[in-house]
């Protein structure tokens, strides 16, 4: 199970368009704490370029989420990315 998975996961079965959770509450999920690189926006960027090192982002890009650090609340907003229809 790679890091990020439980937070996949828990997206995955959220039906919300848009929630927020703290530092604290993700790393309840991870059973891990975060990077002191959390604090950072670029952390939390919804980087999709696969040569990227931010393997983080794929938990909630995999999830139908966008991330947004919520800043001086130590929060990230998770936005559900639309979906496209199909042709």
């Amino acid at each position: 199970m790679a890091k990020y998975d439980p937070l996949h996961d828990y997206l995955r079965r959220q039906s919300l368009r848009r929630l927020d959770l703290t530092f604290r509450e993700i790393e309840r999920l991870l059973g891990a704490v975060l990077p002191k690189s959390a604090e950072r926006p670029q952390w939390w960027a919804n980087v999709t370029n696969p040569r990227t090192s931010h393997v983080q982002c794929r938990a909630w890009r995999d999830a139908g989420y966008k991330a947004f650090l919520v800043s001086g609340a130590d929060r990230v907003r998770f936005v559900r990315i639309p979906l496209r229809p199909s042709a």
